[in-house]
């Protein structure tokens, strides 16, 4: 701020805006609103933005007046450092938002892929199963785990559990059975 500007500035005025003058507002508005607003426009580069920091300069100071002490600073030195601290917070936001978008960006450049129809049916089906398996008994519930999880044949059932061949067919018979029935019952299947 040129030395001129501030000068001229009567400290009289400083005194009456931290009083709640509004005319005061409006006389710093017209006389230092150009200044912030060049200050801005150099660090933002935008003439929006600019604009944004500019008012925000003046509705602060004008909100915090109460704490704006004359004998401290003259209000336009205090209004630079209210304008330094809005540019600051402008550009902090900017980044903030740049993030965001390059966030964004990514996540559309590189989506998860969707599951496939297939693939959710086969986990339901996968739960589904599960949660049957747990109301059958011993060793129902073993023999049907390694037919269905292990892929083995009733013969490698059979000899990994240590029981007869027809055992085996029994209980997986009797399983599916009342299996089919549970599913049939809870899921509305005919």
């Amino acid at each position: 701020m040129e030395a001129a500007e501030t000068h001229d500035w009567d400290p009289g005025l400083d005194r009456a805006f931290a009083g709640g003058d509004e005319r005061v507002l409006a006389q710093a508005y017209q006389r230092f609103g150009p200044l912030v607003y060049t200050l801005a426009l150099r660090t933002l580069g935008e003439r929006a933005a600019a604009d944004d920091v500019t008012q925000e300069v003046f509705i602060r100071a004008w909100k915090s007046r109460t704490s704006y002490r004359p004998d401290a600073a003259r209000l336009p030195a205090w209004l630079i450092g209210i304008a330094r601290n809005a540019i600051s917070d402008a550009l902090s936001a900017r980044s903030r938002q740049r993030h965001i978008e390059q966030a964004a960006l990514h996540l559309v450049a590189d989506p998860v892929p969707a599951p496939h129809a297939g693939d959710v049916e086969e986990v339901a089906d996968r739960l589904t199963l599960e949660e049957e398996l747990e109301h059958l008994g011993e060793p129902q519930q073993e023999i049907m785990r390694l037919a269905f999880y292990e892929d083995l044949t009733h013969d490698q059932i059979s000899s990994r559990l240590n029981l007869p061949l027809g055992t085996v067919k029994s209980h997986i018979r009797r399983s599916l059975t009342r299996l089919r029935t549970r599913l049939e019952v809870e899921h509305g299947t005919p």
